[in-house]
């Protein structure tokens, strides 16, 4: 099954990433006048602007079998597929949210509504996804 994965954050997110590595070796290459503990100082601080890039890059939803595997930008979450009561993107929603049998909410940032179109069939691909394997003898 196909992971899902925003498109329009991605390509930005990777494309600031290389920008902010690139920019800090310049900056540490070039300026003749930084102190070794402010070249360091650069580094680290680029090198942590890139990885928050490359985080929100990575933010996707992977379907199995057994489940979906959440990785959103902080935090990742497994659930089995009974635990998914429903697969909401309301019109005012950044991403999917899904409501989970404990009573809380999941956002998916992995389907992102900047996506349009394409975001509206993931959404759709995941509720179905949900419905097939939710469902019981109860529901044919």
């Amino acid at each position: 099954m196909a992971p899902f994965r925003p498109r329009l954050a991605r390509r930005v997110s990777l494309a600031v990433m290389w920008l902010v590595l690139a920019g800090t070796v310049t900056v540490v290459l070039l300026s003749e006048n930084l102190g070794r503990g402010d070249q360091v100082g650069f580094v680290a601080f680029g090198a942590l602007l890139a990885w928050f890039c490359w985080r929100e890059a990575s933010v996707a939803a992977k379907p199995d079998e057994d489940g979906l595997t959440v990785r959103n930008l902080v935090v990742t979450t497994r659930l089995q597929w009974a635990e998914v009561v429903a697969v909401r993107f309301g019109d005012g929603d950044a991403w999917v949210r899904l409501d989970i049998a404990n009573g809380d909410t999941l956002a998916v940032m992995g389907i992102q509504r900047a996506d349009k179109d394409f975001a509206l069939a993931e959404a759709r691909r995941l509720a179905g996804l949900v419905a097939a394997r939710t469902r019981t003898e109860r529901d044919t």
